[in-house]
């Protein structure tokens, strides 16, 4: 009974709030870089300096892509390396006896 109190019950809501999050958060950041530009446009009076803006956003955009990529590319290495799901050292295994007894009727 105590297990059960100490297990986070909200983990997996909040997991999957934080996966969703993602594509706000690439919005915000190009919104925020689009008002960086705009700032930088009004400071300088050059027109380019907007795409300036821009690109710091787009950046940011991608940035947060690789940083959740990371994320679950770790989370999947953890799964395969979980004796449940490892399953290709035995297909492995299967592929080479079926190949040997080819090989003796030859």
């Amino acid at each position: 009974m105590e297990n059960e109190e100490k297990k986070p019950r909200l983990k997996p809501i909040i997991e999957g709030v934080e996966t969703l999050s993602l594509g706000i958060s690439m919005v915000v950041a190009v919104l925020i870089g689009v008002g960086i530009g705009l700032g930088l446009k009004h400071l300088t009076g050059a027109g380019w300096t907007l795409w300036i803006g821009v690109f710091i956003g787009v950046a940011a955009a991608g940035l947060n892509i690789f940083k959740a990529y990371s994320k679950q590319y770790k989370e999947f290495e953890k799964l395969a390396k979980d004796p449940r799901y490892n399953h290709k050292k035995y297909l492995e295994d299967s592929e080479d006896d079926d190949d040997d007894e080819a090989e003796k009727n030859f």
